[in-house]
């Protein structure tokens, strides 16, 4: 019935402006309309990941749930893990609207939110009260207003460390001002050193990065993420180039997911698992619709995987297929564990154009 329901909403939600169609369908969620699939798992599918055991590698990118509204319904569609956020330490409007524009024709989006939150008091609440079990980690960002926004990071991890298993440094983001500039080598030694100070309860910290880097940005991260000790680093966020695009939207400020996204971020993806040589565990993350791009992500470098935009299109009903999909496959390749396959086309991803 849930699924009849997602089939025949999502063109009606197509219908309506964006942001307010996402408001729709988290309310959809939480009144338990949409499909209930529980925890997928298989020996094949369950990977050591950070110090955290998931049941399988494909979670939810943050940014779908910002305020951790509806944690439990996600946690029942089927992710190993989900990623909320991204919290501030004071409540933000972000940006002005219409700031959400679907790009159907390539099946993409543009978001210039700028961290739209409740802020970091009233997210921490929420998951304090949550009493399902399930991975759920925090997307940490900066106010747009903050006279140290690397002192925000911290702050916003003090606050919610108790209650959540992992927690992200989002420097990545296109959508505030100047962010992206704590990705250089030594603001982002600072901003992680900093938030490793305030890490008491030993949270893993993984870092968001984003796909518009150079080969020199890729070495410094690399060599910063090894000496301040990363968990993870997820690769990567959305994008500002508009390359191939056929929707009229394209020429629309913000960062750029989904389909057109996803040979850059895996070609990245690919650069930093060399670099890395197995010290830092990566999260792929762009583009991904199908089994096969997520098996392709494992192999160009990633250990576990997150989406986000392909639900815009294909709806919740994604999740199971996907692993499913990723789970028969491993069975007739004869493949016992998926990390077996991790980084066995990253030579191949690195050298491709573009």
């Amino acid at each position: 019935m849930r699924r009849f329901l997602e089939q025949a909403g999502l063109p009606l939600l197509r219908c309506l402006d964006p942001e307010r169609a996402h408001g729709l369908a988290l309310k959809a969620l939480r009144a338990g309309l949409a499909p209930q699939s529980g925890p997928i798992t298989s020996s094949r599918l369950a990977v050591q990941f950070a110090g955290l055991d998931l049941p399988n590698p494909l979670g939810l990118a943050a940014g779908f749930d910002k305020n951790a509204e509806a944690v439990a319904p996600l946690l029942q569609a089927g992710f190993g893990f989900i990623e909320v956020g991204a919290a501030t330490p004071r409540p933000q409007p972000g940006n002005p609207r219409p700031r959400l524009f679907r790009l159907g024709e390539d099946r993409a989006a543009i978001n210039r939110f700028g961290f739209n939150n409740e802020g970091m008091d009233r997210i921490a609440g929420r998951l304090a009260a949550r009493s399902d079990s399930g991975i759920v980690g925090l997307n940490l960002g900066a106010n747009k207003d903050s006279d140290d926004r690397a002192g925000d990071f911290a702050k916003v991890l003090k606050t919610t460390a108790p209650h959540i298993d992992f927690a992200t440094v989002n420097v990545s983001s296109p959508n505030t001002e100047k962010l992206r500039d704590l990705q250089g080598k030594a603001a982002l030694s600072a901003l992680l050193e900093g938030v490793n100070a305030a890490n008491v309860t030993g949270v893993p910290i993984f870092l968001k990065i984003a796909p518009d880097l150079s080969e020199t940005d890729l070495d410094d991260i690399a060599e910063v993420a090894v000496e301040q000790r990363i968990s993870a680093i997820i690769t990567t966020n959305t994008t500002l180039s508009r390359t191939g695009l056929e929707s009229h939207h394209a020429g629309e400020a913000g960062g750029l997911s989904g389909q057109p996204l996803f040979d850059l971020s895996t070609r990245v993806l690919a650069r930093l698992y060399l670099r890395l040589e197995g010290r830092i565990p990566l999260i792929g993350v762009g583009g991904i619709a199908s089994a096969e791009q997520a098996m392709a992500k494992i192999r160009a470098g990633a250990s576990a995987l997150q989406l986000y935009t392909a639900l815009v299109y294909e709806g919740l009903s994604l999740v199971p297929r996907i692993l499913g999909e990723m789970d028969n496959q491993l069975a007739r390749d004869d493949v016992t564990s998926i990390s077996e396959l991790v980084g066995s086309d990253a030579p191949v991803w690195a050298e491709a154009d573009g």
